[in-house]
């Protein structure tokens, strides 16, 4: 049989012979192709519809979200997140850290960030950092950033092998040979201890704070990664006595750990947490919405409830402590952790 010969089906589609399968169904290798680029066609501007429905269904997300980088604890960030995105309908989206150079890191990131900001507002469970953000021009213009709340530095003592009466009664005395090897603190260059070595820089004056930076490594102290680590040492009896922020004390105490904060005198450092807002940040207007719910007293007050922070008004501490004029950290502080580089390094 001639190829002009083969039979064809009703349709006209060659039933047999050695392009039966590829023709059945249409009118020959031309049309089929022509057939399947039309349903490609429609596939795609299909897919591309959907894609529009998504990424508006994205956009409108993102635009009820706020993005928040934190270097608050998580176990107490979380709570405040849950309780805002409740309260408005906002969802969050946190940013944390590690905790031995959160604070440092965090900032280091919005810095790489200032060109094109990912972050709304910065959550800083201190000061230093987001003064040296607002000095760089990373933080908005107009209403920059706010305390809230409070935590304190503190001498923090193992109960079990320090009475209160024989401890340290101020600071320099961690400088006596009676307490060699015996004191333990985070590492000087990052976080709370980094802030408390430069308030005391200006409370003391240069010449007698470096005095007392050498004769603490002198005296053998212990530099760790974080304050946790320093309650946990010193409640562990391979350190006496800490220098530690009051939101560890607390949580060590929660835990019946054998330890005790010092009182608070002229020589302690109140820290203020801080909430501030990136400038040209994505979502300034849920910024201000969740900066306004941070600062309202509830907010506060879990904060305190939780151990996170020790009272929610900052003003009615700052006399009893130590006073910062913050021009003269803000322009010696690399000069500043030059110096404990040298004192403290491992």
């Amino acid at each position: 049989m001639t190829k002009s010969q083969f039979p064809r089906n009703d349709q006209g589609t060659k039933t047999q012979g050695p392009m039966a399968g590829t023709l059945r169904f249409g009118l020959g290798p031309w049309t089929l192709v022509g057939h399947w680029r039309l349903v490609i066609g429609h596939f795609s501007r299909a897919l591309l519809a959907l894609a529009i429905v998504l990424s508006t269904a994205c956009n409108a997300s993102k635009e009820n979200a706020v993005i928040i980088y934190t270097s608050q604890d998580q176990v107490y960030a979380e709570p405040i997140f849950r309780s805002f995105t409740a309260e408005t309908g906002i969802e969050v989206r946190p940013v944390f850290d590690t905790e031995s150079v959160k604070t440092a890191g965090l900032s280091n990131r919005l810095r790489f960030e200032k060109g094109n900001p990912q972050c709304d507002v910065f959550w800083n469970n201190e000061e230093m950092h987001t003064r040296f953000l607002e000095r760089d021009g990373l933080l908005q213009e107009t209403n920059p950033w706010s305390a809230a709340g409070y935590r304190t530095r503190r001498i923090v003592i193992n109960t079990n092998l320090v009475a209160a009466g024989n401890a340290p009664k101020n600071l320099m005395e961690l400088t006596n040979a009676a307490w060699r090897g015996k004191i333990v603190l985070a590492y000087p260059l990052f976080g709370t201890t980094a802030y408390q070595f430069v308030a005391l820089r200006q409370h003391w004056g240069d010449e007698i704070w470096k005095a007392w930076c050498k004769g603490l490594a002198a005296n053998r102290v212990k530099t760790v990664d974080g304050n946790s680590v320093v309650v946990k040492l010193v409640a562990g009896g391979e350190a006496q006595i800490g220098l530690t922020d009051s939101d560890d004390i607390a949580a060590g105490l929660e835990q019946h750990f054998p330890i005790e904060a010092l009182p608070i005198n002229s020589e302690t450092l109140a820290i203020p947490n801080t909430v501030a807002i990136i400038r040209k940040c994505p979502h300034p207007g849920l910024a201000e919405q969740f900066r306004t719910f941070l600062l309202k007293g509830p907010s506060l007050e879990v904060l305190v409830a939780m151990g996170a922070a020790e009272g929610t008004n900052f003003e009615e501490i700052r006399n009893q402590t130590l006073k910062m004029d913050w021009s003269s950290p803000l322009a010696n502080f690399a000069e500043a952790s030059g110096f404990l580089k040298e004192v403290f390094l491992r």
